[in-house]
This record gives C-alpha cells, structure tokens and sequence, in this order.
C-alpha cells in the first residue's frame, strides 16, 4: 500500500488578491501544508477562482485551503455569495419550530459548502461548537445558542448539509471559548471552572459530534486554571489526554492562530510552535505575520511532517464528486 504523501503541518496566510514571488517561495517550503484565505483575497469570482488554482498547482501533495465561513459576522467572501444568518438566529427558531431551525441549518451548511467547494476551497473553519454564556463578545451570535443540546442538534444540521457538499467540519474552538470575557485575540482568556463543569457544559457539543464522526477540530487559546496552567492550544493534556484519549478524536486538530494574543502570552512565535507540536496539533495557523512566518520556517528546520498527521489531513480535501 503506498503511504500518503507528507503535508507540512503550518498553514500560512497571504497578502493580496494574486501571489506574489514571495508567496510562491514561502508556500513552496516543505513544512506549509496549507492556506487560509482572507477579505483582502477576494475581489470578485474570476479572481478567487484563479487564485485558489494557482495555489492548488503550486505544489504535491497540494496545498489545503481554508477560510472562516461560518456565517454571520464572520464571512469572509460577501458579494457573489449567499448572504448567511448568524447562527444564533438559527437557534432562537429551534423554540418556534425544531424541524424548521434543523432544515435552515443543514441549508447553510449546505450552502457553504457548495459554494466554497467551486473555488476549490477544503475547509471553512465551521461550525462553532462553543456554548454563549452572553459574556463573550468574540463568540456571542456565532454560537447556536446557550445550551449544550441546542448547540449539539444544529451544529449536527449544519454538518449534514457541508457533508453533503462534499466539505468537511471543523468544530471549534476547543474544549470551548464562550465562558470567558476576554477576547483571545487581543489577550489569554481564563476559565476558572472546575473540569466537571466543563465537562457538563462546553465539551458535550465536542463529545457528541466526534461520536459522530466529526473530521477536524480548532483549539481555543483560552487557559483553565483548574486543569492545566497552559492554553488549551498548546495543552498535551487537552489535546492527547482528554481530546484524543478520553474523547477518541481521530481527526485533524488545528490551532488557532498563533499570532492572537492569547498564545502570545505564551512566548516566541517559535516557543508557541513548539509547544503546539509537543502538544499533538496537527496542523498550525499563523497569520497576519508573514516575517514572523518566514523566521518560524527557518527556526523549526529540524522539525519534518509526521506521517500520522498527513493522513488525517488528506481526509480533509474536498470531495471532487458531490453526492
């Protein structure tokens, strides 16, 4: 049987709405597996589609590609796209009619997919898995809404339909963001709660839809207090102990991005890639950055792509064959 060829695990950003030389030689290097893709890279059809195709020529294994698309506030492409509800409006009809709340989700989802997957697009960083505590404005309408079984019942609707685009999911952000006020963007969120009720509350969404075959997860720079002094991100005892062991994801676990604050807090960009890798990430994001990614590349020469990684994350491309 012939072994997957290896996929580097740093995806990595560009500038603008075509590549530059620079962009080619960076993406090229053998540790960026992937690229996430911004407002700024997005004109109009024409252009994503040729930009998305250059990017899959550019090497083999082909790169991933990526985008948050989840709907609402966070949608990166807008003209020439569906206009997407936030997913709280989703929630707020599962009072009035349940079958009605589960078929605009499984809709959407659809519709992300479609509409990703003609530009050649993977993954579109959904859907959100976190539960709204109503104190956290960087979650706030992206989740389904404030109760676990909520959360669980649209964001499986939501998966259906991406499934049957031939995308896959990302549920995030791991082991759950909406609890705590500060925004991991800009600085590291705590949780003080104890493990048992986070167990009860945030990682029910987690639990149900790896049971169901969920095939990636994004992790939260977000520290629990009562369960390891680390972010969750960076976390071997979140992400091998309880993600992998306890829980028995076998699919692919992203970072967010180690340029936001909340890993900042951590150290070095090098010091934040590190600690991700030892931790059992598969795939890391660093954005908006691109001299720091450019050290990080030559920093982590010692590092190679592991082979377990690279099959986990060639079951993320997108299916060529819509069923």
């Amino acid at each position: 049987m012939n072994k997957p060829a290896l996929i580097g695990p740093l995806m990595l950003d560009v500038g603008g709405l075509e590549l530059t030389a620079e962009d080619r030689e960076v993406l090229a290097h053998p540790l960026v597996g992937g690229v996430i893709l911004f407002t700024r890279n997005y004109r109009d059809a024409g252009q994503l589609k040729a930009l998305c195709d250059e990017l899959l020529a550019l090497k083999t294994p082909r790169l991933l590609l990526a985008v948050d698309h989840e709907g609402g506030r966070i949608q990166r492409f807008r003209v020439g796209f569906s206009r997407l509800p936030a997913m709280r409006s989703i929630g707020e009809r599962l009072l009035e009619s349940a079958p009605a709340a589960e078929a605009e989700a499984e809709q959407v989802g659809e519709t992300i997919g479609r509409e990703l997957s003609a530009f050649g697009i993977d993954l579109p960083f959904a859907p959100v898995l976190d539960i709204d505590h109503g104190v956290s404005g960087v979650i706030g309408d992206r989740a389904f809404g404030s109760d676990a079984q909520t959360v669980i019942h649209l964001s499986r609707a939501f998966r259906r339909g991406l499934k049957r685009a031939g995308l896959a999911s990302t549920g995030k952000h791991y082991p759950g963001h909406g609890a705590v006020t500060a925004d991991s963007h800009h600085e590291l969120p705590v949780d003080r709660r104890s493990m048992a009720e986070i167990e009860r509350c945030e990682l029910r969404p987690f639990a149900a839809l790896i049971a169901d075959g969920l095939e990636s997860i994004m992790t939260a720079h977000v520290r629990y207090t009562a369960v390891d002094d680390r972010p969750a991100s960076l976390s071997a005892h979140w992400v091998k102990d309880i993600l992998r062991k306890r829980l028995g994801f076998q699919g692919v676990v992203f970072t967010d991005d180690l340029s936001m604050g909340g890993a900042a807090a951590v150290g070095s960009m090098e010091d934040r890639a590190r600690l991700a890798l030892a931790a059992g990430c598969d795939m890391l994001l660093v954005c908006n950055d691109r001299p720091a990614s450019v050290t990080l590349l030559d920093a982590l020469r010692d590092v190679r792509p592991r082979p377990t990684a690279s099959v986990r994350l060639h079951a993320l491309y997108r299916r060529q064959e819509l069923s």
